[in-house]
């Protein structure tokens, strides 16, 4: 067992940018979150959004609300939370939302990004301000404890939109939708929507239940890292341990974990197999797969 976790600790030595390594070794060496913190400031514009290629799958240094939420989930995993540099990528949010005109929504990219490498599925359809990412946004500034009126005009955009349109029809949109509903302070109303979604789980796009299946896809240790995730319930034990087999079976010769798609540069696929790895080895350690050796 333990013979995966170095070898994933190699790859992210060799391999992953800073901020993946700074989680690491928060996560698994008890440094200190605020390295993580100090990661993410050269991503942060002076307009107070996050850009840089923060998300990988673009090359763009202009601030997108894609990478302010890459940046969010980074100080939730770490644990550490920079109120100011929040704040200001609120502010970003706030006024990319007022441009936009749709209740409280951003979109996760501009056309900006046209003028920089992509991945081919980095199109016009990200420039649509929607719950993804509007609803991780809101999740992760409710788990972070930040207030903003940003937050809430978004927070009842969310519900709004939840109401409308019913369950999400695809597997990155259920991520956002489930990470507002983990946190939002609704619980009653979140668990009766979570319910209600997970009764549709078999006609989500891109949601792969089947730890067999190919291609690309989001499973369910997306949605429930560790066996405490408040969604656990939501997956059969035949189904997380299925993919946690998965997971373990497909890490790579080098130590890491693949991806599925083709992002737009060498750069770009190892900054994403260093995300996945670390997500990877977060996951396994958690549900007891491996064990964590200094």
């Amino acid at each position: 067992m333990d013979d995966t976790f170095a070898a994933g600790d190699r790859f992210l030595t060799s391999q992953a940018r800073l901020l993946e390594r700074r989680l690491f070794a928060t996560l698994f060496l008890g440094q200190s979150g605020g390295h993580v913190v100090d990661a993410l400031r050269g991503y942060q514009n002076d307009d107070g959004g996050f850009g840089h290629g923060l998300e990988p799958d673009k090359r763009c240094p202009a601030s997108l609300p894609i990478d302010v939420e890459i940046a969010f989930q980074a100080m939730a995993l770490a644990g550490a939370a920079d109120e100011t540099m929040i704040a200001r990528a609120c502010d970003f949010l706030a006024a990319t939302a007022a441009t936009a005109d749709a209740g409280g929504a951003v979109p996760p990219a501009f056309a900006v990004i046209e003028q920089f490498p992509r991945a081919a599925h980095w199109t016009d359809w990200t420039y649509a301000p929607a719950l993804n990412p509007t609803a991780g946004l809101v999740g992760l500034l409710h788990q972070l404890g930040i207030e903003h009126s940003w937050r809430t005009q978004a927070t009842e955009y969310c519900w709004r939109q939840l109401a409308a349109d019913g369950p999400p029809g695809d597997a990155h949109t259920l991520a956002e939708v489930l990470l507002f509903l983990e946190h939002v302070p609704d619980r009653d109303r979140a668990d009766e929507h979570a319910r209600a979604i997970a009764g549709h789980f078999a006609d989500i796009a891109m949601l792969h239940l089947d730890p067999d299946a190919e291609g690309y896809g989001l499973t369910p240790l997306q949605f429930v890292p560790t066996p405490g995730s408040r969604w656990r319930p939501l997956f059969t034990d035949a189904q997380v341990g299925g993919h946690l087999d998965r997971l373990v079976k497909d890490q790579q010769d080098d130590g890491g974990w693949p991806i599925s798609w083709a992002p737009p540069s060498q750069a770009s696929t190892l900054e994403w197999r260093g995300m996945v790895t670390l997500q990877a080895l977060r996951t396994l350690a958690a549900y007891g797969r491996i064990r964590p050796v200094a």
